[in-house]
C-alpha cells in the first residue's frame, strides 16, 4: 500500500470508528471490527484499486465483521434477538456514505462517566487518535506494561457499567477532551518514536479538532488557550528540521521560515481571550513570547520563567522553567534546578531530562560531563532524529575536546 492510501486510512479512522460506535455502541467490538476492516483494506485496495468513498467501504466492511461476530456469539448462546436489533448492512452504508464528522464527538464519548480522567485520556488517544500504547505511554511518563493494563482496564470498566455508550455532556468531559488533543498534538510536533521527527497527520488533526471545539463552545477561554497555544506551536514547524529531515533546535532556527499567519492567528486570539489562569492559555503566552522574539537572545526570559510558575504539577513544564532560568541566573542555576528534579520519578531516567542536563554541562563549559549525558540520552529515546541530534552533540564535542 503507497503512502497516500495510508494517509487516507489514518485521516479517516477515527471517523468510521465514530459512526460504528454510535450504532453499536461497543467501543472493544468496533475497534476489533475496525482493525480487521484496516486490514481488508491493506490487502485489498493494492490489488483492487482504492474505493471511491474510502469511509464508505471501511464502514461496510466493519460493519460486517461486527455482524458476523454478533451471530457467531448468538448462535453460541442462543441469542438470536441480538443479530435481529442490529441495522441492515444496506443500511449502515447509507448512513456511513452521510455522516458528518463525529470525531469530536467521539472524543467525548470516549471520556465515559465510569473512567478516572487518566483512563479516559489514554483509551481517547489509543481509539481515536490512533496511538500505539508505546506513544501513549510515553506521553504519560508510565511504562508500557502499565498503559496496557490500564486500557485494559477501562474497556472492561466500560463494559460492566452499565452505562450506555453515548455522547457525553461535553462540559462534564471537557477538560479530558482538551488534554486529549493537547497530547495529541504534541505526539505529532514530537513523535516518541519511529524515523520522523514530527508527525504531521496527528498535529494536524489536533489542530483541525481544536477548531472545532473552538467552534462547539466559543465562550470557553481554555478552548481558545488550546488552539491558540496550538497555532503558535505549529507556526514553528516548518523550521524545526534541516534539509535532511534533521531535527533543529530553537536557537538554530531560520524564524523567517516560520508561518506567520499562525503566529499572527494565534496572537490575536489569545489576545481575546486570555484570563492567566488555565493552563493552555499559560502555555499559549509562553509560546507567544517566543515567537514574538527576534533571536534566543531578545526572548523574554524572566517572564517566561514567571510563566512556567503558573503551571502546578506538571514535569515537564518544570523542565522547560529549569531550562528558561539558566537563561536567565545562569547554568549553574538551571543544573541546580534539574537535580531537584531528578528525584521526581515521571521525569527520573528520561531522555529529556539528561539532554537538559547535558546542554547546561555544555554551556557551564563542562564538556566531558555533557558528552556522556548527550550519549546517555540518545541511549533512552525511541526517535532516531532525536537520537541522531544528540549522538551528533556528542561528537561535536568530542572534537574539540
Amino acid at each position: 500500500m503507497d503512502d497516500a492510501a495510508r494517509d487516507v486510512l489514518r485521516e479517516v479512522r477515527p471517523r468510521v470508528l465514530g459512526a460504528l460506535v454510535r450504532r453499536y455502541r461497543d467501543l472493544g467490538a468496533c475497534e476489533d471490527a475496525l482493525q480487521e476492516a484496516l486490514l481488508a483494506a491493506a490487502q485489498q485496495w493494492p490489488r483492487d484499486g482504492q474505493p471511491d468513498d474510502p469511509r464508505a467501504w471501511l464502514f461496510r466492511v466493519a460493519s460486517r465483521r461486527l455482524v458476523d461476530h454478533v451471530r457467531e456469539e448468538t448462535a453460541r448462546r442462543a441469542r438470536e434477538s441480538v443479530v435481529v436489533s442490529l441495522v441492515p448492512p444496506e443500511e449502515q452504508l447509507a448512513l456511513a456514505a452521510t455522516a458528518g464528522d463525529d470525531t469530536l464527538e467521539l472524543f467525548f464519548m470516549c471520556c465515559h462517566p465510569s473512567l478516572t480522567s487518566a483512563s479516559a485520556i489514554a483509551l481517547t488517544l489509543r481509539a481515536v487518535g490512533g496511538l500505539t500504547t508505546a506513544e501513549i505511554a510515553h506521553a504519560f511518563l508510565v511504562p508500557e506494561a502499565t498503559m496496557a493494563q490500564r486500557l485494559s482496564r477501562a474497556r472492561a470498566a466500560i463494559k460492566s457499567s452499565g452505562v450506555p455508550f453515548e455522547p457525553a455532556d461535553h462540559q462534564a468531559q471537557l477538560s479530558s477532551v482538551m488534554h486529549v488533543l493537547y497530547l495529541l498534538f504534541n505526539e505529532g510536533y514530537v513523535a516518541s518514536s519511529g524515523l520522523e521527527l514530527q508527525r504531521v497527520d496527528l498535529s494536524s488533526e489536533a489542530l483541525r479538532l481544536a477548531r472545532l471545539l473552538r467552534r462547539l463552545l466559543p465562550a470557553e477561554p481554555e478552548v481558545a488557550g488550546l488552539l491558540s497555544l496550538m497555532l503558535l506551536t505549529d507556526a514553528r514547524r516548518e523550521a524545526r528540521t534541516g534539509p535532511a529531515g534533521e531535527l533543529v533546535p530553537l536557537d538554530q532556527q531560520d524564524r523567517s521560515r516560520w508561518n506567520r499567519a499562525g503566529i499572527e492567528e494565534g496572537a490575536r486570539l489569545l489576545d481575546a481571550t486570555f484570563t492567566g489562569s488555565g493552563p493552555y492559555q499559560v502555555q499559549a503566552a509562553i509560546a507567544a513570547l517566543h515567537d514574538a522574539a527576534t533571536s534566543t537572545e531578545t526572548t523574554d526570559w524572566p517572564q517566561i520563567v514567571e510563566l512556567y510558575s503558573r503551571l502546578k504539577d506538571n514535569p515537564m513544564a518544570a523542565l522547560s522553567q529549569a531550562i528558561a532560568l539558566a537563561m536567565v541566573k545562569g547554568p549553574a542555576a538551571g543544573l541546580e534546578r534539574l537535580t531537584v528534579l531528578g528525584n521526581d520519578p515521571r521525569l527520573a531516567g528520561t531522555h529529556r531530562l539528561e539532554a537538559a542536563r547535558a546542554h547546561l554541562l555544555e554551556r557551564a563549559g563542562d564538556r566531558a560531563a555533557a558528552i556522556i549525558c548527550f550519549e546517555r540520552a540518545a541511549g533512552k529515546t525511541a526517535s532516531a532524529a532525536e537520537r541522531n541530534y544528540l549522538l551528533l552533540q556528542a561528537a561535536r564535542l568530542k572534537e574539540r575536546a
